[in-house]
């Protein structure tokens, strides 16, 4: 007994320090859950990582593809009760076994991920509703998990965090651009109704491809996307009155959305500026961490 005590003591650690690794801000959002709440949200989020890096830290895309439907697979044997050698899957069947968290909800985010894998270069969205289904199926299932774990059950929280998480999920994919055009040469997730409104999109090959052709354009295009994002985060708020108190400590994750947002209109849109990557999304440790605290001692996200 003591033993499996130690080893699930072991894996939670193991997704605190992942957490802490490789989502530094929102590792900051978690600490100031209640404890009650913490425990859980640590093992979903490492989880997150998991899934979100399993691409990045492949030297083969199908290497990665493996990784996901490793990942998918595992959480069918989680609900069946089957031990993984894994400290993350441990984690998060200790927490599973704790609190009713939805199968479904748990499968979204790494079959949206799979999806995506499976995507050719050349297949760029059409439309930013495509890239918002994708924040939603990634981001926003992993707050309303966070939610369902600390036993709140409220449609306003729902909706909150379905706002929240889209929001998280297009600046994210803002953030992410340069990375993924240092990769492929192609700005794969700009859609094209938005790259073709700013000249982005161009035909090679009998293929549309989104070209760096003009800085300006490109910012105009983050701009839009951007533009997006803050509506959601405005949705997200105006429904703070009507949430419980509980769950706002929970939508936390808005306040770094709101940071990166506000950093990238100081560098008009311009998500090459190398700016956005000091400190934390572009501001000092300090300022972030009292931010951060401030809305958590208000109540605020």
């Amino acid at each position: 007994m003591n033993g499996a005590s130690s080893s699930l003591r072991t894996a939670f650690s193991y997704c605190v320090q992942q957490v802490r690794n490789y989502d530094y801000h929102h590792y900051l959002c978690l600490l100031e859950l209640p404890p009650n709440i913490r425990k859980a949200a640590f093992a979903l989020r490492a989880f997150n990582v998991e899934t979100a890096r399993a691409m990045d830290v492949a030297s083969d895309p199908r290497i990665g593809l493996m990784r996901l439907l490793w990942w998918q697979e595992a959480i069918d044997k989680i609900y069946a009760n089957k031990v993984i050698e894994h400290p993350a899957a441990q984690a998060l069947s200790s927490v599973i076994s704790e609190n009713r968290i939805s199968k479904g909800w748990l499968k979204r985010p790494v079959e949206a991920r799979i999806n995506d894998a499976r995507r050719e270069v050349a297949d760029i969205p059409e439309t930013i509703e495509e890239l918002e289904k994708y924040a939603e199926d990634t981001v926003s299932t992993l707050l309303y998990m966070t939610l369902q774990a600390g036993g709140i059950r409220s449609t306003a929280a729902d909706h909150a965090a379905s706002h929240a998480g889209k929001a998280s999920g297009l600046l994210l994919l803002l953030r992410s651009l340069p990375y993924h055009a240092s990769r492929n040469r192609h700005f794969c997730y700009i859609p094209t109704e938005v790259a073709a409104k700013h000249g982005l999109l161009v035909k090679e090959g009998g293929r549309f491809e989104i070209r760096l052709d003009s800085r300006e354009s490109l910012c105009n295009a983050v701009f839009d996307m951007a533009s997006v994002a803050n509506v959601h985060l405005q949705k997200a708020r105006s429904l703070a009155g009507t949430l419980p108190t509980e769950a706002r400590s929970v939508l936390l994750p808005a306040v770094p959305a709101q940071v990166f947002l506000d950093t990238l209109s100081r560098v008009h849109f311009d998500v090459f500026d190398p700016r956005l990557a000091r400190g934390v999304l572009g501001i000092s440790p300090l300022s972030y961490q009292l931010k951060l605290k401030w809305s958590s001692w208000r109540g605020k996200y």
